[in-house]
């Protein structure tokens, strides 16, 4: 069982305008409205491979059915903590003259120290019956920075392996608790380190410095590049597929997921790398907010090449 975390999910709405015009009128040619967020992306991917997996969080009465049908259209459990508010709007502006996004985003609804407590609770109850426990993404108002630390720890004995998947503060909070896997971009990489990272072997041994520090392995995403991973005995890199890119929405959580798969079925490091790596680019294949199609992840999979570093 693959088990992620939505603390702060939203409503992504996205608008298409032929010119958008900053300070005028835009006329809408489209738009369409999706249930998302870190953690719901990785349950789907999950639940598209064959996975069991479900999603927990926190969420709102108003805007929830959203949610919970796209979860049980796709056949993905979820449980979550219900507070008062309703689920943030982030808004995409697509301009189709430019092919450019605008994206205005929404903090979310403040939560309680109550809803934090039962939040903790919720999730140490389902890490006794969960592989892997991912967290993921943005925190909500009212969440304290380090609550990614606290919840790791919460579960610490309960037989689940912890992925981080975080920026800033989060992810330098979340760190101490040794999660077992961290998966930053290159950028976020190059913000933990304060360093710029040219080459393979700078985002080699940057990754390194946290497996020194407790962590197992850390997967890096290196966006048009491809992507790197390292337990600290081995390093993997793959370039970049060629294929036609639909949409790049979603694309690191489904190589969160396909790394999750991958580590359940107690695969080398290199094949579950292979399997993230195939994930993220169905995800990439598949238009919009679309679930992957497994028939196209398992078509990629012998396709994905990986050269030892």
């Amino acid at each position: 069982m693959i088990t992620t975390i939505s603390l702060n999910p939203s409503i992504d709405r996205t608008v298409n305008v032929e010119h958008f015009t900053t300070g005028g009128l835009n006329r809408v040619v489209s738009a369409h409205s999706v249930a998302a967020g870190k953690g719901i992306n990785v349950a789907l991917a999950a639940s598209a491979l064959g996975v069991d997996a479900e999603c927990i969080g926190f969420m709102y009465r108003e805007g929830s059915k959203l949610f919970e049908k796209r979860l049980m259209v796709n056949s993905t459990a979820y449980n979550f903590v219900w507070c008062e508010g309703s689920v943030r709007t982030n808004i995409k502006v697509f301009d189709q003259s430019r092919g450019e996004i605008t994206e205005i985003n929404e903090s979310g609804a403040h939560v309680s120290e109550d809803d934090l407590k039962r939040m903790t609770d919720l999730v140490a109850l389902h890490a006794e019956n969960t592989d892997y426990l991912v967290l993921a993404g943005s925190l909500p108002p009212g969440c304290p920075p380090d609550y990614y630390r606290t919840l790791i720890q919460s579960v610490d004995g309960l037989g689940c392996r912890c992925i981080l998947d975080a920026d800033g503060e989060r992810m330098r909070y979340g760190l101490e608790a040794r999660p077992y896997m961290i998966k930053p971009n290159r950028f976020e990489l190059e913000m933990m380190t304060g360093r710029e990272l040219k080459t393979l072997a700078d985002i080699r041994d940057a990754a390194q410095h946290y497996i020194d520090m407790g962590v197992s392995v850390v997967a890096v995403s290196l966006g048009g590049d491809g992507a790197m991973i390292t337990d600290g005995s081995e390093a993997f890199f793959a370039p970049r597929m060629n294929i036609e890119v639909r949409s790049t929405v979603g694309a690191g959580d489904s190589m969160v997921a396909g790394l999750a798969c991958g580590f359940m079925g107690e695969n080398s490091l290199e094949d579950a790398f292979r399997m993230g790596v195939a994930c993220a680019t169905a995800r990439c294949m598949t238009e919009g907010y679309q679930v992957i199609d497994k028939a196209v992840y398992k078509s990629l999979l012998s396709q994905v090449q990986v050269e030892k570093i």
